[in-house]
């Protein structure tokens, strides 16, 4: 097995011991994003839109480091602290892939990383 790291210095470091994304194998697997602002490494003011622009926002970037784009996205795995903001998250997220779409899993959870609203990893084809 092989296995590279993809890292972004446009991104806000990592809060732990993970990379942005491996490249493993003809996939690509981005680590979960959140709305964090690169710049100050907190949350973007407002909710779940505002949250789920900033992480489309960051995930570009990871996927740019590894020369790849939405295009190549085959899952996302999607988490969201309140079940009932599923659709303002998924207006942002139908923004930025066309047919054929991603598989896709959205998970309700109790919490996330720095009290975020929603969190998005995502398996691109290399």
């Amino acid at each position: 097995m092989t296995k590279q790291a993809i890292a972004s210095n446009k991104l806000a470091p990592a809060a732990g011991p993970f990379s942005a994304a491996v490249r493993s194998n003809g996939f690509i697997y981005v680590s979960g994003q959140i709305g964090q602002d690169p710049a100050t490494g907190k949350l973007v003011a407002g909710g779940v839109p505002e949250q789920t622009e900033r992480i489309f926002a960051n995930l570009a970037l990871v996927l740019e480091a590894a020369d790849k784009s939405f295009a190549d996205v085959v899952r996302a795995g999607i988490y969201v602290t309140d079940i009932a903001s599923f659709s303002s998250m998924n207006a942002v997220y139908a923004k930025h892939f066309n047919q054929p779409y991603p598989a896709r899993t959205t998970i309700g959870v109790a919490a996330l990383p720095l009290g975020a609203l929603v969190e998005i990893d995502l398996v691109a084809q290399d």
